[in-house]
């Protein structure tokens, strides 16, 4: 009997000890997805916050060829304006999916006014030539790039972690410690239809 007793104790013991370790190496994984996704999330705002600062010197560039064109400029400045407060916000937005929509909605927004304006551009010849403008371009073109680049790796590392908490036992862990789905950057929904082609 006493050796039964302490058989059940050793099996009880062993038993606690590899739940502990499965606990804390799912934890660990937890909080280092976690932590992926967060600095990836800055990753994506340092690029915002690169595109927000090259619209004063591209606006000023432009004013001086196309000055009447005002409306145009405008449209940016305000997008700029609309984008100043809220390029860089703390990670719980990611957890927020309508601030996250909002965030989303500005962000596209001050894109889709400097499509705006380069497509304004196309009317000035001599703009087109001039190399502060052409370098400015090529900058805002480059951080376009890098935007798109770093809300996929972001969107990656979303799926990751995501699927990771919501994944059997995990998901019993994940709510204990208070690990919560994170949002996806989405496409804009003009995106999610053909644009109408007429000859």
């Amino acid at each position: 009997m006493k050796s039964n007793f302490k058989s059940a104790l050793i099996i009880a013991a062993a038993f606690f000890v590899s739940l502990f370790g499965l606990t804390s190496c799912n934890y660990n994984g937890m909080v280092e997805l976690d932590e992926a996704v967060t600095s990836q999330w800055a990753q994506v705002q340092n690029q915002y916050q690169r595109r927000y600062d090259l619209i004063p010197n591209l606006v000023n560039t432009v004013k001086g060829y196309a000055k009447h064109e005002a409306e145009v400029l405008e449209q940016v400045t305000q997008a700029r304006s609309n984008a100043g407060g809220v390029v860089n916000v703390d990670d719980s937005i990611l957890q927020d999916p309508e601030a996250f929509e909002r965030y989303q909605k500005v962000q596209d927004e001050l894109g889709a006014s400097l499509q705006r304006l380069l497509v304004v551009t196309e009317n000035y010849p001599e703009l087109k030539a001039d190399k502060n403008f052409l370098a400015l371009q090529d900058e805002l073109a480059g951080t376009e790039n890098r935007i798109a680049v770093e809300r996929k790796r972001y969107n990656d590392l979303v799926k990751k972690f995501n699927a990771t908490i919501r994944k059997f036992p995990n998901n019993l862990w994940a709510n204990k410690f208070g690990f919560e789905k994170r949002e996806y950057f989405a496409a804009e929904s003009q995106a999610q239809s053909a644009p109408k082609v007429e000859f």
